[in-house]
């Protein structure tokens, strides 16, 4: 879990944060499409991961999880996947989950998925851009960042009681964008996959 970029646009650059309600009726369709964009700058031989980072014991935090899980069920050509509900990555195994996948993978292109804790108006809000996470920033954990990009949800309000916070957050809006990430991520690498058929792989 992180705390949110307070960058905030519409239609961001490559370098921006995009931020949109996973109850917009086409938040899949464009958190797809920035996928999809900054995935056609990658070489069709460097490995794509997908880093989804958090833990099955707090409701809020379970989103990376979530989104994992979901993942997984596709089998999605061209990705290797860390962090389910059954194998979560968490604070405990972070840094050796990093140190297994550059030990398996020459330069991976990562992508890391996270929940984050932000203002009460950005609650339900997915967020997209480049670079790492820093997970464990709304908790005051030291932990090391994640990603050459990120995709966060913002599942309840920072700033008091964080532990707490994660705890009580309703998991039936965690489950429903982890559903809407993992959509978004099986939609930008489908399209990957049709423009780039040498990057075939098997989930791991």
């Amino acid at each position: 879990m992180k705390l949110p970029f307070s960058k905030d646009a519409s239609k961001p650059k490559d370098n921006e944060i995009m931020k949109i309600s996973h109850s917009e009726s086409n938040c899949i369709e464009l958190v797809a499409e920035r996928l999809s964009a900054s995935l056609q700058q990658v070489p069709s031989h460097q490995p794509i991961v997908v880093v989804c980072v958090g833990t099955d014991r707090s409701t809020g935090d379970a989103l990376g999880p979530l989104v994992g899980s979901n993942l997984k069920k596709q089998n999605i050509d061209g990705l290797h996947l860390y962090g389910t509900l059954e194998h979560p990555v968490h604070a405990m195994n972070l840094n050796d989950t990093l140190t297994t996948i550059h030990q398996h993978f020459n330069n991976p292109y990562i992508i890391a998925v996270d929940a984050c804790l932000g203002q009460l108006t950005s609650v339900g809000c997915i967020q997209i851009g480049q670079g790492p996470v820093k997970p464990g920033a709304g908790v005051n954990k030291d932990l090391p960042p994640v990603g050459d990009m990120h995709v966060t949800g913002i599942v309840n309000v920072g700033g008091f009681m964080e532990y707490f916070v994660l705890q009580n957050t309703r998991l039936s809006l965690v489950m429903t964008m982890a559903e809407t990430i993992a959509k978004s991520v099986y939609s930008a690498l489908t399209n990957r996959h049709q423009w780039n058929p040498s990057s075939l792989a098997r989930i791991e």
